[in-house]
């Protein structure tokens, strides 16, 4: 059963390269006609059929692996990751009915994929639940929130697509900045993912000595060759390189060096980009949305966010504190993942009262869309990483 849910996550992935390719073929490919003579385009009805098929697949994992461990897999990075990029596609399925938009199927597809294919670094083996885990409420808290979360996803879709097209490239402006700073980020995880699974397939790891922040000796094991060492390290292992520079004895993990390889490797590949089409990235997309309703992508942004975001809160905020008292005996206690699901619920609300009663439509609404879905991004990658607190255990 252990090995029927990777296969159906794979199959999943699988799908989703394909509904990709049928909505870019619905976009840029020919027309073809039907019997009456009107042009009919069936590729994006493909693309979406696909789609379906994808986030069948894809339930079909989540359910057995939850079978197979006995709870939901929902509890570690790889678990949460991936359920968050199968509730963004459910989320997608679900509205482009609506709108039959193929723009939002050609960008929401390679995000899904991107944010599985981030999941897959992280180990993948079903874990024993630690105790504070070990409750209904770990799947009535976090299947809430995720799915909140992954509606919200798709408002950031939109969101960029609306960026992307509005925005005028041929000259300097603090948008044209910031969406080359978002496409930046989203390159240089592309880059981490091939990096790692370029180095896991050549088996690489360097293990290390090193002082800890305690001034007690530790070991550390590097996936990345490491361009910034431990403190005071030593290599101990016959693969690997010593390190150009030790970090400081406070820093005891190795993912500032794969944080290293991977902004400045993608840094590389962006201006290499930018040199070969000799125009901003964001320049290279926009041709391909010259016929895009920027009116549907707006609405679909705001009416992604009037569902998520109650969604959101009831998982995130109102679960979170049910849970809290039966598992810590107190409702709050500011916690690093309880603050940001504070702010990210404080952004949200202002969203919509900046939308309701200011008249923010355009490109400012597309802005604030995309910023909170990077806030979401943060709070599940940064502050489950880095900061330590009750929830570090999701690591």
């Amino acid at each position: 059963m252990a090995q029927l849910s990777t296969n159906l996550i794979f199959g999943a992935f699988f799908f989703y390269f394909a509904s990709t390719l049928f909505f870019s073929v619905a976009i840029t490919g020919r027309k073809f006609r039907d019997r009456s003579g009107a042009e009919a385009n069936k590729s994006g009805f493909f693309g979406y059929i696909t789609a379906v098929i994808a986030v069948a697949l894809s339930l079909g994992y989540f359910f057995t692996r939850w079978y197979v461990a006995g709870f939901a897999p929902v509890s570690n990075m790889f678990e949460y990751t991936t359920a968050l990029g199968i509730a963004v596609a459910l989320a997608f399925v679900i509205i482009h009915p609506i709108y039959k938009n193929n723009y939002l199927g050609l960008f929401t597809m390679p995000v899904v994929m991107l944010i599985i294919a981030y999941a897959s670094m992280f180990p993948t083996e079903v874990q024993p639940l630690i105790p504070a885990l070990q409750s209904n409420w770990l799947a009535i808290h976090v299947i809430t929130t995720v799915i909140g979360q992954g509606i919200l996803g798709v408002s950031f879709v939109a969101g960029l697509i609306y960026l992307l097209a509005s925005i005028d490239f041929s000259r300097s402006s603090k948008s044209r900045t910031g969406i080359e700073i978002v496409q930046y980020s989203v390159l240089s995880t592309l880059v981490y993912v091939i990096l790692s699974m370029g180095f896991n397939l050549a088996d690489y790891q360097a293990e290390f000595s090193y002082i800890n922040e305690n001034g007690v000796e530790a070991e550390i094991t590097y996936s990345f060759p490491p361009i910034i060492g431990p403190n005071e390290g030593e290599l101990i292992s016959d693969q690997g390189m010593n390190p150009l520079v030790s970090a400081p004895a406070i820093i005891e993990s190795a993912d500032l060096n794969t944080v290293l390889w991977s902004m400045t490797t993608g840094l590389i590949i962006y201006w290499l980009i930018r040199l070969v089409f000799k125009k901003p990235t964001g320049a290279i997309v926009q041709p391909l949305l010259k016929k895009i309703n920027l009116n549907t992508l707006d609405e679909i942004s705001y009416r992604a966010v009037a569902i998520g975001f109650p969604v959101f809160t009831l998982g995130a905020l109102i679960f979170a504190m049910i849970w809290a008292q039966i598992a810590w005996t107190r409702f709050w206690g500011w916690d690093p993942k309880e603050v940001w699901a504070l702010i990210t619920f404080l952004f949200y609300a202002a969203y919509l009262h900046l939308r309701l009663s200011r008249g923010w439509h355009g490109e400012k609404s597309a802005w604030l869309v995309v910023i909170g879905f990077i806030i979401i991004m943060f709070n599940l990658i940064f502050v489950n990483l880095v900061i330590a607190g009750l929830h570090s255990y999701a690591a």
